[in-house]
């Protein structure tokens, strides 16, 4: 099967755009619940969501306190900031319409909606009253439009650039998460110890792993163990080496995939050689700001090698 590269690349960025909406909804979520259940004066600010996706400098920009309706007018609200629900789901959008007839019927329908939705309701959604039910809708229609593209489509390139762009989203949101985590919450006071448990509990809740780990792990989440369940356990869907496997399995069959294939083999033999236990929170910092810019270096040569226009 033969493809022209902007196609290949506005599939490849509608799932992109697609699975960070739906990342960031979790994510607010997660948050919100953790927030209602940790003593007042006990929690992390709600600048922790903006550091978790390397926002900053945007959100400075816009707003001069990092408050919890700031952050989330920035995050739920905002059309112009590029880390937002409505920003991400405007740009599926657009993709999604440029590629109508290599995707199933009804996913432009799906993903229109959806972002009119994600439009309509935003402003209204700030506000906790109506929060938690906007976020469960983005996601469970994100979820929906997933499941269309993976019960319908052929195992062919379009299916495999959508999914490329799918798991490297995942894979980069599963290490922003325990990057800040680590930052954030192996730094804290050590008599605030017993409030780990419940805030690394929230971080798996936002990868949907919280269930996964207690059930194969143990009931009651340890930092250490969180941090290597997410990165190595093969079974886990988000988690990186899941992630890594399936975009390998889904570069092979592309034409000339010698090069990115050598960078998710680089970033394997990184992940092989992991061990929190052994690690401090400097060194575990430095490990995944490494990895991540290993994830950099893979999307550059996706790019490089499938989506620019080369000279005959």
């Amino acid at each position: 099967m033969t493809m022209l590269s902007r196609v290949a690349e506005r599939l490849y960025w509608t799932t992109r755009y697609l699975e960070r909406a739906e990342d960031t909804a979790r994510l607010i979520a997660a948050y919100n619940h953790l927030i209602m259940d940790l003593p007042r004066g006990n929690e992390p600010g709600w600048d922790i969501l903006v550091r978790i996706l390397d926002a900053e400098a945007q959100f400075y920009t816009r707003f001069r306190v990092p408050s919890e309706q700031n952050v989330l007018r920035f995050l739920i609200a905002d059309g112009d900031s590029p880390s937002s629900i409505p920003h991400a789901l405007r740009w599926a959008r657009e993709n999604v319409r440029t590629t109508r007839d290599v995707l199933p019927e009804d996913t432009w329908e799906l993903v229109n909606e959806l972002h009119l939705y994600a439009e309509e309701a935003a402003e209204r959604s700030v506000g906790r009253r109506q929060r938690q039910q906007y976020l469960e809708e983005v996601v469970n229609r994100c979820q929906l439009i997933n499941g269309l593209l993976a019960s319908t489509l052929p195992r062919d390139h379009a299916y495999r650039f959508l999914k490329l762009g799918q798991l490297l989203e995942r894979c980069d949101m599963t290490t922003r998460l325990i990057d800040v985590g680590v930052r954030e919450l192996l730094g804290r006071d050590p008599h605030s110890l017993a409030l780990q448990p419940p805030l690394w509990s929230a971080l798996l809740q936002s990868l949907s792993a919280l269930g996964a780990y207690r059930r194969m792990i143990a009931p009651v989440v340890d930092a250490e163990q969180a941090i290597t369940f997410v990165f190595r356990e093969p079974c886990l869907p988000r988690s990186v080496d899941f992630c890594l496997r399936g975009i390998r399995e889904e570069i092979r069959p592309l034409h000339e995939p010698q090069a990115a294939l050598a960078v998710v083999e680089r970033a394997r033999r990184k992940l092989a050689r992991l061990n929190v236990e052994q690690m401090s929170p400097t060194q575990l910092q430095r490990y995944i700001d490494q990895f991540q810019g290993l994830l950099g270096e893979l999307h550059a040569a996706l790019s490089e090698t499938w989506f620019r226009v080369r000279p005959q």
